[in-house]
């Protein structure tokens, strides 16, 4: 969501005693303050729960007259980047007993740890579900870039009236054991209650209410849902990876250097699935607004075991990618530290680089818009030969104040903020949004492809 947010004032206050939130969270950055929901009246008086920018542990609060009257804080960090997170606050503060006033699950789980564990008075009201204006995705308090949630968001409910268990909104597969979203779920929506984000990138009501609120910002689709996930940029490996100067937005899909990195420093922007040695598989990047003296690339990783602080084995090591470079005076594909292609056509700022990656058979073939662009690459391990593979972009930096941006669509449906319209392509299985048509029988990097 970046600097995007929802926003409504209710035309009068519903039950500030009784009412339940349920919302489907995927994390982007750390370095903001991971907004959720809030209702602000000024700085002393409010209420809002948010995932802490330096603890990454889930805040539930309550500000009444300056005095903080609730104060819930996890002792669990959420500081998976790859997955999505069911929340349901479940609150009713008539009960007689404190600890069953503000109930807080994760994935179907009560949180029973908490570091900070205030709960209300009997009979508290809540600035929530008053009729002052809330907001969905970031906070009138400590105003600013880090006042958003950055991220993804889906099946946002707000119940008016009820407190309700977690498993109105989702089930645990028998199979898998996972804990899987109800899209339809069945409650009293009450007066001031709303159902929003289910299918579409708008703050229109989808309960029978019709509480819409008003979005500001670029509120982007995503084809990345808790029942499909697709790849994003890993955000967690160490800065001797990624390096220490570069931004990420847009649920992790967009990366940007606008400061440059130090010579000899060589940030690398990587998927945060894995493909196996096995299967065809297909993605975007487009660069952008980068230095004219810069060595960029554009390929994939290869890895095998976790041997390094990174997580990723060999993945710092040269021979363990393919690679496009282009942008320098010599443009060439690397292929595991030897020039495999030269004299090559570069590659200029905000085409749509295709790559599809045939695992089967041991090949890898460049598209710029749409395409074909050099020959096939081969040679690459044959099917079962034990690596994980990655998609990749990055820096290739011999000397210092080189910069760019990537923006990577996995079949999420979008380039950063841009949402992909008009005349768009799934991949062979129905599944993604792409701008190119992928070749036949190539997939998305996502969860239902990789578990088939």
């Amino acid at each position: 969501m970046a600097t995007t947010y929802l926003s409504r004032t209710p035309s009068s206050a519903g039950n500030r005693k009784t009412f339940t939130i349920s919302a489907w969270l995927k994390r982007g950055t750390f370095n903001k303050y991971g907004r959720i929901i809030s209702s602000y009246v000024d700085d002393n008086n409010r209420d809002e729960s948010f995932f802490h920018e330096t603890t990454q542990k889930l805040y539930f609060e309550s500000v009444n007259s300056s005095s903080q009257v609730v104060n819930m804080v996890t002792t669990r960090k959420f500081k998976d980047i790859n997955a999505w997170y069911h929340l349901v606050i479940a609150v009713d503060t008539t009960q007689s007993t404190a600890s069953n006033r503000v109930k807080i699950y994760i994935n179907g789980v009560q949180e029973t740890a908490f570091d900070t564990e205030t709960y209300p008075s009997q009979n508290y009201d809540f600035n929530l579900n008053n009729n002052i204006i809330h907001y969905i995705g970031r906070s009138g308090y400590q105003s600013g870039s880090n006042s958003y949630f950055d991220g993804c968001m889906s099946h946002f409910h707000f119940v008016d009236g009820s407190q309700l268990a977690p498993t109105v909104f989702g089930s645990t597969d028998s199979v898998t054991g996972e804990w899987n979203i109800n899209t339809s779920p069945s409650y009293t929506v009450g007066t001031n209650g709303f159902f929003i984000l289910k299918n579409t990138n708008s703050g229109t009501d989808e309960s029978t209410n019709s509480n819409n609120f008003t979005a500001s910002g670029s509120l982007t689709k995503t084809e990345d849902n808790p029942s499909n996930i697709f790849a994003t940029i890993n955000i967690l490996l160490g800065a001797d990876v990624i390096g220490s100067t570069v931004e990420f937005s847009a649920g992790n899909t967009l990366a940007s250097d606008p400061n440059g990195q130090a010579s000899g420093i060589n940030p690398n922007f990587i998927s945060t699935l894995g493909m196996p040695s096995k299967g065809k598989w297909y993605c975007e990047v487009q660069p952008s607004s980068f230095s004219t003296s810069s060595g960029h690339s554009i390929g994939i990783y290869r890895t095998k075991g976790s041997t390094d602080d990174t997580g990723l084995g060999d993945l710092e090591g040269n021979n363990s990618k393919i690679r496009y470079i282009y942008a320098d005076t010599s443009i060439y594909i690397i292929k595991y530290g030897s020039n495999d292609q030269t004299g090559l056509t570069s590659i200029s700022s905000g085409q749509t680089v295709g790559m599809a990656l045939d695992l089967d058979n041991g090949t890898l073939q460049y598209y710029v818009d749409g395409s074909a662009r050099a020959n096939p690459i081969t040679g690459i391990n044959s099917a079962n030969d034990g690596y994980d593979y990655f998609f990749h972009a990055g820096l290739e930096s011999s000397s210092s104040g080189r910069y760019g941006i990537y923006s990577f669509n996995f079949g999420n449906g979008a380039f950063g903020s841009t949402q992909l319209t008009g005349t768009t392509y799934n991949d062979s299985q129905g599944r993604g949004i792409f701008k190119y048509q992928p070749p036949t029988n190539f997939l998305a990097l996502c969860t239902r492809n990789l578990n088939v």
